[in-house]
C-alpha cells in the first residue's frame, strides 16, 4: 500500500523532491526535476551555494542563470543547509563526492555524512536514492543500516532505497541529466520499482537493473572501459615517440575502420570527477576478496606517469634550444580537466605545473575559463595579454585545447610549443617549432 500511494504521489506531482549536495551533478539535476513540474529542495553544508542558488547565481556551467531563476521565482527550487526540511519530503537524490584517500582507498565520508543526517527524518513513504558512484555494496552494506540505525523499517515496504549512477559529462549539449538513459537498481524489487517510477517522471529514458550492485558496478565498468582504453593509447604515445612515428596519424588511420575499433586519444594525464578515480573504488573493492584487478592498477600506473612523461617531453624539448628546463619561461596553456569547462577536478594539468615548479621553470597559465588558481599550493592568475605571454615564453606547453585559444596566433608568436593534444593538427603540422606528445 505504501508503494502504491507514493508512486501516485510522484505521478501526480504532489510528491516533494530533495537533493542533497549541488554541485555538477546535483543542481542540473535540481533543474531537471523541477522541469518536469516538481518542487524541489536543495539541500547542501556550504552556505556560499545555498545563498547563490536562492539568489538564481547559478555556479555550475551546465545551468544558466536563467534556467535557475525561472524556477526559484516560480517556488519550485529552494535550497537549504538544514536536513529537517526533510520532514516534509517524499524522494531524496544524494549527489555527494565521493573521493579517493591518498592511500587508494574510497573516502565515504560525505555519504556517511549525509545518510547520517537524513536519518533522523526518514519516515514511512520516502524514497532515497544514492547517485554518488561508489563501490558493489555501498547502498545496501553501508548506506542502508546508517538510515535505519534508530528506526524500525523495513527497506521495501516502510520505505524505499535505490542506486542511480550519476552520468553527468560537464560541457555536453548532446547528452544532459534528461535525456543520458538513467540506470536505477534498488535494494529490493519494490525500491527499483519505485525509483524507476519517479525517475521516468523527469527523466526521458530509464533503465531499471535487478539489484542495487549492478547499478553500482555498472557505472564502474563504464568509467573502467575509458580509464583502460585512455591508458593504452598514452602508452602507444610513449612507444610511437621511441619508434619515431606520429600516434596521432596512426590513431586517425585506425579509426577509419568501420567496426571493431574505437578511437581514443592520448594526453597528459585523466582528469575529472569519475575516470581517474571511479576504478579504483573498484580495485578497492577488489582487494577485500582477496582479488587483484590488473588492469585497473596497470591503467592507473600509466596514467599516473603521464603527467612525468609531458615534462620530460618539454624538457626534451628545450634541450635543442640548448636551454635548460631550470629558469626557463613555460607558460601552460589550458588548466581545466578537458577542452571547453572550468572543471579543475583531478586535471593532470596541476601535476604538470607541479612538476615543473620542481624542476625550476618560471611556469605561468593561460585559461579563459580559469581565471585564477589557488589549489595545491599552486597561487596563479590566468595571462591577460596572451600574445605577449606566448611571445615572452621559452616553451608554450598546450595541455587543454580549449577551442577559445587562437592557435594560428599562438603558432606564429611561440619559440617553441609542446602539443599534449594535438591542438594544432594540420596547422603545425611541417612546423620545427612543434613537438607533440
Amino acid at each position: 500500500m505504501v508503494k502504491e500511494e507514493l508512486i501516485q504521489m510522484i505521478q501526480k506531482r504532489r510528491a516533494n523532491i530533495a537533493v542533497v549536495g549541488l554541485g555538477y551533478v546535483g543542481l542540473p539535476l535540481a533543474i531537471t526535476f523541477a522541469n518536469a513540474g516538481f518542487t524541489v529542495t536543495g539541500i547542501d553544508p556550504i552556505q556560499e551555494k545555498v545563498d547563490m542558488v536562492n539568489r538564481s547565481e547559478s555556479y555550475i556551467s551546465d545551468v544558466t542563470n536563467a534556467a535557475l531563476r525561472k524556477h526559484v521565482e516560480a517556488g519550485k527550487i529552494r535550497a537549504t543547509t538544514d536536513y529537517s526540511v526533510l520532514s516534509e519530503i517524499d524522494a531524496v537524490s544524494i549527489c555527494v563526492p565521493t573521493p579517493l584517500r591518498k592511500t587508494g582507498d574510497p573516502d565515504m565520508s560525505f555519504i556517511a555524512s549525509s545518510s547520517e543526517s537524513i536519518a533522523p527524518y526518514l519516515h514511512r513513504g520516502m524514497i532515497v536514492v544514492l547517485e554518488s558512484s561508489t563501490y558493489p555494496g555501498t547502498t545496501r552494506e553501508f548506506v542502508l543500516p546508517k538510515l535505519t540505525s534508530s528506526k524500525d523499517f523495513k527497506v521495501g515496504e516502510d520505505f524505499f532505497l535505490a542506486f542511480s549512477p550519476e552520468r553527468v559529462d560537464p560541457g555536453r549539449t548532446d547528452f544532459t541529466t534528461y535525456n543520458t538513459p538513467k540506470v536505477v537498481g534498488g535494494v529490493t524489487a519494490n525500491c527499483t520499482e519505485v525509483a524507476t517510477a519517479w525517475y521516468r517522471e523527469a527523466l526521458q529514458t530509464v533503465v531499471p537493473v535487478s539489484t542495487a550492485e549492478v547499478a553500482e558496478l555498472t557505472k564502474l565498468l563504464e568509467n573502467t572501459f575509458r580509464m583502460v582504453n585512455i591508458s593504452m593509447v598514452n602508452e602507444l604515445a610513449q612507444m610511437c615517440d621511441r619508434l619515431k612515428i606520429d600516434v596521432w596519424e596512426v590513431i586517425d588511420a585506425a579509426a577509419t575502420k568501420p567496426f571493431g575499433f574505437m578511437k581514443f586519444t592520448p594526453g597528459p594525464g585523466m582528469g575529472g570527477h569519475c575516470i581517474p578515480v571511479d576504478p579504483l573504488y573498484l580495485s578497492w573493492k577488489m582487494k577485500t576478496v582477496n582479488y587483484t584487478a590488473r588492469f585497473i592498477d596497470l591503467a592507473s600506473e600509466v596514467d599516473s606517469n603521464m603527467p612525468r612523461y609531458v615534462v620530460g617531453k618539454i624538457q626534451d624539448a628545450l634541450n635543442r634550444y640548448k636551454k635548460p628546463l631550470n629558469g626557463s619561461k613555460v607558460l601552460v596553456l589550458g588548466v581545466a580537466y578537458k577542452p571547453n569547462i572550468n572543471d579543475l577536478r583531478e586535471s593532470p594539468a596541476l601535476d604538470v605545473i607541479h612538476l615543473l615548479q620542481e624542476k625550476g621553470a618560471v611556469v605561468s597559465y593561460s585559461d579563459p575559463y580559469v581565471p585564477a588558481l589557488d589549489v595545491d599550493s599552486i597561487q596563479l592568475t590566468s595571462e591577460k595579454d596572451l600574445p605577449s605571454a606566448v611571445e615572452k615564453a621559452d616553451c608554450v606547453a598546450i595541455i587543454t585545447n580549449h577551442s577559445k585559444f587562437d592557435y594560428n596566433m599562438i603558432l606564429e608568436k611561440a619559440q617553441l610549443i609542446f602539443d599534449a593534444r594535438n591542438a594544432l593538427k594540420e596547422l603545425g603540422k611541417n612546423s620545427v617549432k612543434v613537438v607533440k606528445l
